[in-house]
Order: structure tokens, then C-alpha cells, then sequence
């Protein structure tokens, strides 16, 4: 029998849809914003910074735009959250208020220059106060909208890095041109285009995605949003994962069928995964709908470098579906994993030798040979949400036993999580 599950809104949208709100000129609302760790830090922050949103919430979330910005009276917390942090910057940078931005000692590893970088080449006044290229930063007051315009080429496509440039033109009034190596998650631009702001920007898998923000602001002009946020598929994809791997067949209702996050599914459909995709609508110019996955014995995949920023978030997800694949399979371009909230590529190459899989480590990748035998042990999973999330996928998998170190920390972006896929294997509480 086939388990119906909603999963939680989508993190990226959340983070970026309490911003917004924040600039908008009237009442914005939003309903299933993701209640979680992370997403409460953007909240949190935008709180100090002047909004009224409650401290937690359940149904629809309102926001009375434009905020009006002051400077936060303490030091910003981040946690573990890198969106938090980037988007943040940018904001803070064009509204030119001055502010302390930390984080958990785990976010404190996490390389900051991609964003400092442009933002003081735009003219922001930012130092770090402990280690070069890692929080705690500073932001130096300046006077609103006295940054510059700026055309950037970065060596690697990021969703933060345009997201916070982004939102730093916007709010200072100056022009901005990104282009791309690759392709990354386009939600701020979707979400800003459904506003009226005016940018511009190229939709599908283009060889040069670029975006342009024209100068002159947003201020008093940005339309509020009324809208129910689309499921995350980065969460959905590890209920997907134990759908194709036998747990159960599942179907996963109102989630979020944006091309840049649905990577994953061409990677299944290469393995001979078996699953149906149908759209039902749209929520804010973001397509949405149903995706249903059953079991199905799987190939092994080659994934390069030209797939890698549509699955970013995936890579757990298709190392443990490598690890019961017939064949081995082969990821690479995913150095950037290693600077994640934990260095998964290490985390996983580790865990799953634990467990008995054969998986060599490449300075950008994994090579993964799957097998049919039962596995069984405990890992460790650094506080990693999504390592916790698909290590708890394969100890589902029926004929295997695999318990991780740290089950909490799924509360980063799917507090029920564990819940959902307890259903989904009829073990489920009565």
C-alpha cells in the first residue's frame, strides 16, 4: 500500500521568503514556512533587525512590510546555518546597518570569502574578527545605498553568493550582473520576478545563466506574497531514496518541482529507478506537485561535475542508494561537499566502509560499489543533518540494521523526519 506524506517546506524558499516579506510593501503571508533549527535563525535575526514574527509557528505566517530596519542591538546568531549567514550579509550590507554575524563552531568553518569578497568590491566595509575567510564578521555602518554596481564572474556557481548580491543591489539601488560557470538554485529569482523587482534572468539548463539586477532599488515597490511553500524535494528525496530501496512505495504530495533542484531524478531514471512526477500548479512562479517512487533493484550512475549543482543536497541521498546499486558507481565535482556542515564526502566514504560497502575516496568524489548484503553498525554522522537523514534511509532498508550517533540533528530541516519514515516502514507508533 502506497504512504501519502506532505513533506516539510522547503528550507531555501523559507530562508529567503522571511527576507522578502521583510522588503515588501504590505502584508505578506506564507503558509508551511519550514518550522526548523535553521530556518529560526533567519527569523530570529530578522527580529532584531525590526519584523514581528513569532518566535514559532504553525499555519500561516504573516509579515508587515517594509520593515523598518534598525541596527541589531547584539551580535547575530547564525547556528549552523551558512543561508542565515550569506543572505544576511547581503542584506546588511545594502541597507548599510552595522552588525555582528557568528555561528556554531561548525558554520565557523565554512569559507565566507565568496561572499565577502564581492560584497567589498561593492564597496561594504566587512572584516573578519577571529580567522580570515570565516565568522564572526563585522559590517561597518554606511550610509544606506552608497554601494556600487558590480559585474561578477564567479569561479563556482552558488545560489548564496548570487542571493546575497542580489539583496545587497536591491536594497542599495545599484545594478548588478552575475554570470555563472553553471547552473544553481534560481528561488531568489523567481521569488524577486513574482515581486516585480526588477531583475532579469535566464530560466532552464543554460550553458551561461546570468542574472541583472537593474539599479534604482526596491524601496516601498515590492509586491507582498500570499502563497503556501512548496514541499522541499532535498527532503523528500530521502523518502524517495527508501521508496526505491524497498522500505515501502510512497508518494510525496505538494513538493517543490523547481528544474534546478530535481537533479536527483534524472540520476534515478539512469539507475532504472522506478518513480511518477506530475506538476499541479504553481506557488510564486515554482512549479509543484506529486512525485511517487516504488522499489526497484537499481544500476549504478556516473555523475560529473555538469550535474553536481542541481543535486547538490542529494549526494547523501545517492551514496547510500550506490550502496545497494548493482555495479559501482562514480561521483565526481563534488568538492564542494567538503566544506558543507561537515565534510560529507569523507563522513560518508567512512561510514559506509563502516557498514562493510567498499567506497574508495576521491579528492572531488566517491566510488561506490554496491551489494545485497545485510549491513549493520552504528555511524557517526558530525552532526550532519542529511548524513543522519540518509544513513536512517539505509537502516530502514529491509535485512539491514544501521543506527546513527546523532538522530536530533535532524531538527535542522526536517524535525519529523524520523516520524515520516517510521510510516513509510510500518513501524509507526499506534
Amino acid at each position: 500500500m502506497t504512504v501519502r506524506i506532505d513533506p516539510p517546506g522547503d528550507k531555501s524558499i523559507s530562508h529567503r521568503l522571511l527576507l522578502l516579506g521583510g522588503l515588501a510593501a504590505g502584508t505578506s503571508r506564507f503558509r508551511r514556512l519550514l518550522d526548523a533549527e535553521d530556518v529560526r535563525m533567519t527569523a530570529a535575526a530578522m527580529r532584531q533587525m525590526g519584523a514581528s514574527i513569532p518566535e514559532d509557528w504553525t499555519g500561516e505566517v504573516t509579515i508587515d512590510g517594509p520593515v523598518r530596519w534598525r541596527a541589531p542591538p547584539a551580535p547575530i546568531e547564525c547556528g549552523n546555518s551558512g543561508t542565515t549567514a550569506r543572505l544576511l550579509l547581503g542584506t546588511l550590507a545594502g541597507l548599510g546597518l552595522p552588525a555582528v554575524l557568528q555561528g556554531d563552531p561548525s558554520l565557523t568553518r565554512r569559507p565566507m570569502d565568496r561572499v565577502v569578497y564581492p560584497l567589498q568590491a561593492m564597496g561594504a566595509k566587512i572584516r573578519y574578527l577571529e580567522c580570515h575567510g570565516r565568522l564572526p564578521v563585522e559590517l561597518e555602518e554606511r550610509r544606506s545605498g552608497s554601494l556600487r554596481s558590480l559585474k561578477l564572474r564567479p569561479r563556482v556557481a552558488s545560489a548564496q553568493v548570487k542571493s546575497c548580491l542580489m539583496l545587497a543591489a536591491l536594497t542599495a539601488g545599484v545594478g548588478l550582473d552575475v554570470l555563472e560557470p553553471g547552473r544553481s538554485r534560481d528561488h531568489t529569482e523567481r521569488l524577486l520576478h513574482a515581486m516585480g523587482a526588477p531583475i532579469g534572468f535566464r530560466e532552464g539548463p543554460v550553458a551561461d545563466p546570468w542574472i541583472h539586477v537593474e539599479a534604482g532599488g526596491v524601496a516601498g515597490e515590492l509586491a507582498p506574497l500570499d502563497m503556501t511553500v512548496p514541499g522541499d524535494f532535498s527532503s523528500a528525496a530521502f523518502l524517495l531514496a527508501a521508496g526505491w530501496l524497498g522500505t515501502g512505495p510512497v508518494e510525496l504530495r505538494g513538493v517543490g518541482l523547481n528544474p534546478t533542484r530535481t537533479g536527483l531524478l534524472d540520476v534515478a531514471r539512469s539507475m532504472g529507478a522506478r518513480y511518477e512526477v506530475e506538476t499541479s500548479g504553481s506557488e510564486a512562479e515554482e512549479p509543484v506537485g506529486q512525485v511517487a517512487a516504488w522499489p526497484t533493484r537499481l544500476k549504478s550512475f556516473d555523475v560529473d561535475a555538469g550535474l553536481l549543482p542541481g543535486l547538490i543536497d542529494e549526494v547523501p541521498v545517492l551514496a547510500v542508494l550506490a550502496a545497494r546499486a548493482e555495479g559501482v558507481s562514480r561521483l565526481r565535482g563534488a568538492g564542494e561537499l567538503r566544506v558543507k556542515e561537515s565534510d560529507r564526502l569523507s563522513i560518508l566514504a567512512a561510514n559506509l566502509r563502516q557498514l562493510g560497502v567498499t567506497c574508495r575516496e576521491q579528492d572531488d568524489g566517491l566510488d561506490i560499489e554496491g551489494t545485497d548484503q545485510p549491513l549493520r553498525g552504528t555511524v557517526r554522522t558530525a552532526g550532519d543533518h542529511r548524513i543522519t537523514m540518509a544513513f536512517g534511509v539505509l537502516g530502514s532498508v529491509p535485512g539491514c540494521d544501521v543506527s546513527v550517533d546523532d538522530p536530533d540533528s535532524v531538527a535542522v530541516s526536517y524535525p519529523d523526519f524520523w516520524r515520516d519514515l517510521s510510516r513509510l516502514s510500518g513501524t509507526e507508533a499506534s
